[in-house]
């Protein structure tokens, strides 16, 4: 699934290709038609940023809201230049005079009026995005704590009305970075802890961004040596989802963690 790295670089290579030009707008996929997308056809595109896992195009008084999940993606490409999918695959076409952004699957792709942007139900529950430049690991450890103290560290990181922006990888470089244990609760954990989790967690997809890079030092490193302490590295399903959760018992903690179990 694409996490708020990916979106927010996203958002960054179509606005520095789009921005300020009239945009031709065409919906070769079905998918994309049943968006309403061609309604974007001619109007200029103001601005693209991210919120989380969500990446917001701004046309003025309309905004095309897409979530990527885990097949989706955003390419950019020069005008006229060879995509790397069918075109019939594409669900958007957004074309300006020297670059053209492509929109390939994924489970939202809708039109928003952007008066409406603060009351939408799926934007509004989302908590603050983990890469917002305001971004307050002390003040969204506290609110994490106050509204979820009995969900484990590992299943709470992935609740997007939590903090949003964090997916799989993050959850388990994050809490491998701050050398915490994934499965213990938040209330377990404390506030000192939780705020050095996030403070990785903001550090890494930063970095992230920046380099174009997922770092994998415990991420599907299940069974090959820790690479701080040599210990082998463990994964195991968390929470109601059953996401994955990759973390090192020597350096984290979490040793006895009988396999198959996903709670306690």
């Amino acid at each position: 699934m694409a996490e708020g790295d990916t979106v927010l670089r996203a958002a960054r290579r179509i606005e520095d290709a789009l921005a300020g030009e009239a945009i031709a707008v065409t919906a070769p996929n079905p998918r994309g038609r049943a968006a309403g997308v061609q309604r974007l056809d001619g109007r200029v595109m103001r601005g693209a940023r991210a919120y989380g896992k969500n990446l917001l195009l701004d046309f003025g008084e309309l905004v095309l809201h897409s979530h990527l999940g885990m097949s989706g993606s955003w390419d950019v490409y020069p005008r006229g230049a060879r995509w790397r999918r069918p075109r019939a695959s594409a669900w958007a076409v957004l074309r300006g005079p020297a670059s053209e952004a492509v929109q390939w699957g994924g489970p939202k792709l809708r039109l928003l009026r952007a008066g409406q942007l603060s009351r939408d139900p799926v934007l509004a529950r989302l908590g603050p995005d983990v890469l917002d430049p305001a971004f307050d690991p002390a003040a969204v450890a506290e609110r994490m704590l106050a509204a979820a103290p009995d969900r484990q560290l590992g299943d709470a990181l992935l609740d997007q009305g939590l903090v949003a922006g964090i997916g799989n990888i993050f959850k388990s470089e994050a809490c491998f970075e701050a050398r915490v244990d994934p499965w213990l609760t938040l209330a377990g954990l404390g506030d000192e802890d939780l705020r050095r989790t996030l403070e990785a967690a903001a550090a890494l997809m930063g970095r992230a961004v920046r380099e174009g890079r997922h770092p994998r030092r415990v991420y599907r490193q299940a069974g090959r040596p820790c690479p701080r302490c040599g210990t082998p590295v463990r994964s195991l399903g968390q929470g109601d989802a059953n996401r994955t959760t990759y973390w090192c018992p020597g350096c984290q903690g979490g040793a006895d963690r009988p396999p198959g179990s996903g709670r306690g």
